[in-house]
């Protein structure tokens, strides 16, 4: 299956993004989390694309897309979900499944929760949507620096941004290491050493607080739509953990939820079983939802 590698200039900044499959079939957005881009759906997207139209951007900042500085652009998950959208509407991309990975999970949802309601399905791959599942250990440094981005708590968080912390990333909770690829942990750490990246991944780690704010209101659209959802999820994640997953039956009784023996990045050591998963519910999910058109 041939996957393009494209750009697409929004809000004058340049969008990288992956695209493969059938313009008309029906559309699945691949959304990835911190600190890597498209790249971690390299291997997903073949496995997709000759049932559906994949799309997978990187986000501004991250991957072969534009990085400006905190100077040049006022990052927050609200900015990058606008340009998210903003991309999928000049691809003419108007209704679609979202998978959703870590930092894709803030993103997915405010995507869903657009008025004009796109969202025909959901795959959330160890990306949250409730308070259950932040592992305290991991994530009190981050809500420490949201509540006070003071120079002792920056210096606290910035160790998040080594390549000894990509690695444990990549390489944590997964049985055998060394199916990981050592090109993910390198890639997502260079990138990270352009000019002034530091500073916007800071940026979005004071922001994450207004995705648990955003729970609230996730959580009733849940509930009042009922969208199908499949969680799938690399049980031994130290980031967001399991109970992350068994929290969406709380709003969706039939939400199927599926618990690997892997990481953070499932993808990366559990690719086929994740694809095949994906296809099947995908598969009876969109039976009815028809092409990826408004």
């Amino acid at each position: 299956m041939r996957v393009h590698h494209r750009y697409a200039t929004i809000e004058g900044r340049r969008l990288f993004y992956r695209e493969a499959g059938a313009a008309g079939a029906p559309a699945v957005v691949l959304l990835h989390g911190y600190p890597t881009s498209s790249f971690m759906f390299r291997d997903l997207i073949p496995r997709l694309a000759d049932r559906y139209h994949v799309i997978a951007p990187d986000y501004l900042g991250f991957g072969q897309s534009d990085a400006p500085t905190i100077d040049e652009f006022d990052y927050s998950f609200d900015a990058l979900a606008r340009l998210t959208a903003r991309l999928l509407g000049h691809l003419g991309v108007g209704r679609y499944a979202i998978y959703v990975q870590d930092y894709g999970a803030p993103i997915g949802w405010r995507l869903a929760l657009q008025p004009t309601a796109p969202v025909t399905a959901i795959i959330s791959q160890n990306g949250n949507g409730y308070e259950a599942g932040f592992v305290p250990e991991f994530w009190a440094p981050i809500w420490a620096y949201g509540d006070d981005p003071n120079a002792q708590n920056e210096a606290a968080l910035r160790p998040a941004l080594s390549l000894d912390a990509i690695v444990w990333q990549y390489t944590h909770g997964v049985p055998d290491p060394s199916v990981v690829t050592p090109d993910t942990w390198t890639l997502d750490h260079a990138l990270l050493q352009r000019p002034g990246n530091d500073a916007v991944q800071l940026r979005l780690f004071g922001d994450y607080h207004t995705n648990r704010e955003l729970y609230p209101r996730l959580q009733e659209y849940l509930r009042d739509t009922q969208t199908p959802l499949l969680a799938v999820w690399g049980r031994n994640d130290e980031i967001f953990s399991a109970e992350g997953a068994e929290a969406f039956r709380d709003d969706l009784p039939n939400a199927e939820i599926h618990l690997l023996d892997g990481g953070h990045f499932l993808l990366e050591s559990e690719g086929r079983t994740v694809a095949e998963l994906i296809n099947d519910f995908l598969g009876r999910a969109l039976v009815t939802s028809g092409p990826d058109q408004p």
